[in-house]
Parts: structure tokens; C-alpha cells; sequence
């Protein structure tokens, strides 16, 4: 593909007409949450904890942003809500329930849990003060790039089971592990969230007897067979997530039903690009828990294949193989169980796409150059242009062309760096800045030729002013570039995937709306993201 972007007279600016949707929902947002706020706002909590707007809200109740002046700082705080109607049997379970969760995320001291400020009861209800995290959690990650790369699964993993390892410790187990309970934060924590159905090792659990509480998938063998469970069960939770990490899927899919059958009785799928990590992973993940390494040998695992290196033989160390001892599985009675199952809030966090939230920071680091070709699959590429098309290697990039559509994806270096894989995270955040500003200052002039596509003379076309877009890698902006018209003609998408800056361009004849063909090419450029994280 041949580009000129040649300097001339600045195109009109359109920002009055691009920014009044935004502007619109933002005002809409405002009004529909002013009648929750007014709900609940008034005098200080406990006469010191100012309440400043919802965070999100669970089965259990809602999380508030609020202020605490005598520190001067924000928290996240947790409150119960009661339903109607309950017998004061149900309502002192419930609050036990609360304070329970205090007592134990309080007891373990650890960078990798969440921490609690304080605890209080008022209007009859039980409130939690928590810090406030920012970031988002594993679950939403995954969800947003795709599999994540071996070697930082690996480092998560020996982060939280740090974490597990200080619980267990205290004799408290977590039993809720899964992705969505890891909170990746802007800091560069990993830290494990909602401690609200640990309980200490041998203390009877609160709920009614026979009611299972957990997460099906993320549930151990032992577990949903009827056992207390231990350190091992919250191992194989673990394990779970890791997979799912690494996989983009979880250990077993299905019905609710089918994934509690399915890990009473079946193995997981053998991981497929786990690298190092699928043999110890697949350990950790072994029905009987006898046979799952120890806490010492999986953490000295996980942090030997984070730093490089590949696994040792103690990682397979547990009880010697035998016999797997009998068991009776009743499924039907376990299903009925994790349905009716009470799910705790998890969300006392500032998710990305708040208001003040910085992205979070676990990005791939790609030490070595790496094929560019391999970003999108043969079905993306089918995808996104309408049609298969072969890819075509170039310096530092990868073109994937047909009649009417293409995508172009390179990788960027400033004049300092000769290779585009040679640039550090400082080099790479001054290059996406420099980047950027080359087109603050608004619309501008210029002439587009894509041979491959179908654009074989120059036209001229007017590049738009960056447009930000949001949770794709690290940073990333989107540039439309129009007819004079306001007729689409391709959509450039630059965006920072830890150390590596790209550019993906895409083009698609048919679509002549600006922000149709923006979509798709964000759209692309989420995949082609995706792909790279498991290249580094």
C-alpha cells in the first residue's frame, strides 16, 4: 500500500457534530443515577464516610466511591442490602455473613489481597470499608484482548498463590477463586478479591446446610462432592483461572449443570497454548487432590517459567500414583445446590471506563521480533474483509488485501530505535504521545493509493483529528480518513501493547460510513491486539 499525506489547508473541523452524542449520554448517565444518589446520600456513614456515587451493585447489595476526610482519601465501601421480608433468622445469617467477610480479608496481610479499613453496622445494616482498587478484573481482560501470554499467566499465578499461600497461613481458605475475583490494578497488583465466602479451616459455614457456595467451573472435584475442601481446592480454583488465562476458555464449558459433571468426572481439555505451563497447570487441575503438587513446588514452578525457564520435576510433586479413592458423586443434588448458591458482590472497585480510572498495566514485553502475519487468523482476515485472503509479510508489518478490502498492520520506532522491538516502555509511551500530536491540532489534507484494494489513483482524502478508544491494548486512538465529501475511505487505528507500538490501516469500498468503517477497523484492531499478547 502506498500512503502520501501531503501538508496543505487544514480541512474543516466537524467537532461540534462528533461530540454531541457524547455529550447527550453523558447528560443522560448524570439524571439516571441522581435518583440512587439521592436515595442513599445525606449524613456521613458512621459520621465520617462521605458517599459519592455507586460503584456497582450485586445479589448482597451495592459498593460505594466514597471519601474519607480524617485521611483524606477515597475507599470503596460495601453495603448490605437486606431484602424484604426476611425472618430474623435469614437477616442475622446475612449479616454474620458480612462480618464474617470482614474478620477474615482482616486477618491476612498480604499485597495480594484486598485490604479493610473498617467495619460498622448502622440503620440495621452491616458496612464494609475497603481501599478503593483501580483497574479491571481478569475476567474483563481476557474478555478484552484474548488469551494472555504463558509467561504472564505464569507470574499471576505465583502472585496469587503468594497471596493463597499467606491466607492458608491463617487457616483461611478463600473458595471463590476465578477471574472475575482477580483484580489486575493500575499499580501493578495482582491483587485477590472478595474474601466474602472464606471461612477458617474447620469453622462451620453460615449458610444452610447442604448449600454450596462458589462458582461452578471454578469449584473443586472435592468440593462440589460434599468434602470442607482446603489449601488443595483453592489450588485447583486457582489452577481454573489460570487456564482460563491462558486459554481464553475455562477448564469445561456448558450448561451449569454439564460443568459440574463435567469436573466430577472428566479431565480438562490438555491445554494448547499453555506452553511450559500446561503440564503444571494440568497437575493442579487433577481430580483427586492427592495428586496435585504442593503449594511450595506449583509456586517455585509458576515463578521459574514467569522468569523463562521451564518447569522442574518437583512440580509434579504430591502423593505418589494409586488408587484414586471411590467416590459417590451426586450431581443432581450438587447442581441444585450451586443454582440456589448466594453469590457475594465482588465489584468494590473503580473498573476501567470510570471516570479517573488509568488502564491497567499487564502488557506482554516483546524482547525479539515477532511475525506480524500471525496476529490475525485466516478466519479473522475472512472476517473482517469478506472474503479469505493470503498474507503478505513486509518490513515490520503484514498486508491482507482482496478487491474493495485490506488491512495492513505495522509495527512503529522512533528515529532513536532501529527495530520496533527494540523500544522500552518509556520509548514506546514517548512514541504513542508523539503520535498523537501529530494529529491534535485537527483535520488535515493528504492523498491515499492502495493498489491491492483497488485504489489505484490518488484520491484525495482529509484525515481526521485522533478519537481515543477505549480498553484496546494499552492506549490506542483511531484516525477516519474521508473524501473532502465525508465519504469513508479507510480507518487508521494506532494503538501501545505494552513496549510495541502499532498501526493497523484498514479499508472496505463498501462501507462509506465514517463510523461504520471505524468500527471495523477498532474491531480489527482488538483481534489483531489479541494475537500479538500471545506473540511476545
Amino acid at each position: 500500500m502506498t500512503r502520501e499525506v501531503m501538508p496543505g489547508r487544514r480541512g474543516r473541523p466537524r467537532l461540534a457534530r462528533r461530540t454531541g452524542p457524547a455529550i447527550r449520554r453523558a447528560i443522560d448517565h448524570a439524571f439516571a443515577i441522581l435518583p440512587v444518589m439521592a436515595e442513599s446520600l445525606g449524613e456521613p456513614l458512621a459520621s465520617r464516610y462521605h458517599l459519592l456515587r455507586p460503584l456497582g451493585s450485586g445479589g448482597m447489595g451495592r459498593v460505594w466511591l466514597a471519601r474519607d476526610p480524617v485521611l483524606d482519601r477515597e475507599v470503596a465501601v460495601k453495603e448490605l442490602r437486606l431484602p424484604d421480608g426476611l425472618g430474623d433468622r435469614e437477616r442475622a445469617e446475612l449479616v454474620a455473613r458480612v462480618m464474617r467477610e470482614a474478620e477474615v480479608t482482616a486477618r491476612v496481610r498480604h499485597p495480594g489481597i484486598v485490604a479493610l479499613h473498617d467495619v460498622l453496622v448502622q440503620d440495621g445494616r452491616p458496612w464494609i470499608v475497603m481501599e478503593l482498587l483501580r483497574g479491571r478484573d481478569l475476567a474483563a481482560q481476557v474478555a478484552s484482548y484474548g488469551p494472555l501470554p504463558y509467561r504472564q499467566v505464569a507470574d499471576l499465578g505465583a502472585r496469587l498463590l503468594d497471596a493463597l499461600s499467606a491466607a492458608h497461613a491463617q487457616g483461611v481458605q478463600h473458595r471463590d477463586v476465578k477471574p472475575g475475583n482477580v483484580f489486575l490494578s493500575a499499580d501493578g497488583r495482582v491483587v485477590l478479591t472478595d474474601f466474602g465466602i472464606a471461612r477458617p479451616a474447620g469453622q462451620a459455614s453460615i449458610t444452610e446446610a447442604g448449600l454450596l457456595v462458589g462458582s461452578p467451573g471454578f469449584i473443586a472435584p472435592e468440593r462440589l462432592a460434599g468434602d470442607r475442601g482446603g489449601p488443595a481446592a483453592d489450588l485447583w480454583s486457582l489452577a481454573a483461572t489460570l487456564y482460563t488465562a491462558v486459554e481464553g476458555v475455562p477448564p469445561h464449558q456448558g450448561t451449569q449443570a454439564e460443568v459440574i459433571a463435567a469436573t466430577l468426572t472428566r479431565d480438562p481439555r490438555p491445554p494448547v497454548l499453555a506452553g511450559p505451563l500446561g503440564p503444571v497447570l494440568t497437575r493442579m487441575l487433577a481430580r483427586d487432590p492427592a495428586h496435585r503438587p504442593d503449594t511450595g513446588a506449583a509456586l517455585a514452578t509458576l515463578r521459574r517459567i514467569a522468569d523463562g525457564g521451564t518447569p522442574g520435576p518437583e512440580a509434579g510433586a504430591g502423593a505418589p500414583a494409586g488408587p484414586v479413592r471411590r467416590r459417590r458423586w451426586w450431581i443432581a443434588a450438587v447442581a441444585l445446590a450451586v443454582a440456589a448458591a448466594a453469590v457475594p458482590l465482588t465489584a468494590y472497585a473503580l473498573r476501567d471506563g470510570e471516570p479517573g480510572t488509568p488502564p491497567p498495566r499487564v502488557s506482554p514485553v516483546f524482547t525479539r521480533a515477532v511475525d506480524l502475519c500471525r496476529a490475525l487468523s485466516g478466519a479473522q482476515v475472512r472476517r473482517f474483509l469478506g472474503a479469505p485472503a493470503d498474507p503478505h509479510p513486509e518490513k515490520a508489518g503484514c498486508q491482507w488485501a482482496v478487491t474493495g478490502a485490506g488491512v495492513e498492520l505495522g509495527a512503529e520506532t522512533d528515529s532513536d530505535t532501529p527495530e520496533p522491538w527494540a523500544l522500552d516502555l518509556a520509548s514506546a509511551r514517548t512514541l504513542m504521545q508523539g503520535l498523537r500530536r501529530q494529529y491534535a491540532s485537527g483535520p488535515r489534507d493528504g492523498d491515499l493509493i492502495w493498489y491491492e484494494v483497488g485504489l489505484n489513483q490518488k484520491t484525495q482524502v482529509i484525515e481526521s483529528a485522533a478519537r481515543d478508544v477505549p480498553g484496546l491494548a494499552d492506549e490506542a486512538f483511531a484516525v477516519d480518513v474521508t473524501t473532502p465529501e465525508g465519504t469513508a475511505k479507510a480507518a487508521w487505528v494506532y494503538f501501545r501493547l505494552g513496549d510495541l507500538v502499532a498501526v493497523l490501516r484498514y479499508a472496505h469500498l463498501d462501507v462509506t460510513s465514517p463510523a461504520g468503517l471505524r468500527d471495523e477497523a477498532v474491531a480489527t484492531a482488538r483481534s489483531a491486539a489479541g494475537g500479538l499478547s500471545g506473540l511476545a
